[in-house]
């Protein structure tokens, strides 16, 4: 629960790097720091979730918290990548609204007893991957490591890391598109018989 509420808290500070006054932080430092806390919050994310599992420490208001503070930093790194046009606002659209659609999807089917039906799926985690990498990349913007552990690192040197993330972000915009289709098509039943009830 500490780690999901770490990350809740790191959007304000998010969104502080890209509108402080200017001159306040240098483009390459600002970059660099809203990396690190999209990193942290991937890192954090997946933790709170190994954490759980490990210990057995679930709770209902803590299922209900974590997807919503993945769900709001993503939304949120989107709209700031929009905002300095490294992002395609349709894709930051796609993705927001499937993000919305689904996640009403899914309160739906658990009111209904049928969660399960719309439980994450392994297409669902490869869109996520995907997601994150890109907006880590995005993020970063064309800063490159500096070339301190050999070969391997200068080698990074090399990558455009716009033009990746890019790729990436829509790659993760089309699984999007592709998971709710499988969401609401395992949904459909439910559908048919909630129509024919009322």
């Amino acid at each position: 629960m500490c780690l999901t509420w770490l990350r809740i808290i790191a959007i304000p500070f998010l969104v502080a790097l890209y509108y402080l006054p200017t001159g306040w932080i240098s483009p390459m430092a600002r970059d660099l720091s809203a990396t690190a806390i999209f990193i942290l919050a991937c890192v954090t994310d997946w933790a709170d979730g190994y954490l759980a599992r490990k210990f057995n420490q679930t709770s209902a208001f803590g299922a209900f918290l974590d997807p919503v503070a993945d769900k709001l930093i993503v939304a949120v790194a989107l709209i700031i990548l929009v905002d300095f046009e490294r992002v395609n606002a349709v894709v930051a659209a796609i993705i927001i609204g499937r993000e919305i659609t689904i996640s009403a999807l899914r309160e739906w089917m658990a009111k209904i007893g049928a969660a399960k039906n719309v439980a994450v799926s392994m297409l669902g985690k490869i869109k996520t991957t995907a997601q994150m990498i890109a907006i880590i990349l995005l993020l970063f913007h064309n800063h490159m490591p500096v070339p301190i552990i050999g070969p391997f690192v200068t080698r990074l040197t090399g990558w455009d890391t716009h033009f990746v993330g890019t790729m990436l972000i829509w790659i993760a915009a089309l699984l999007t598109l592709w998971s709710m289709g499988y969401y609401l098509h395992k949904a459909a039943p439910e559908f048919r018989k909630q129509r024919k009830e009322s």
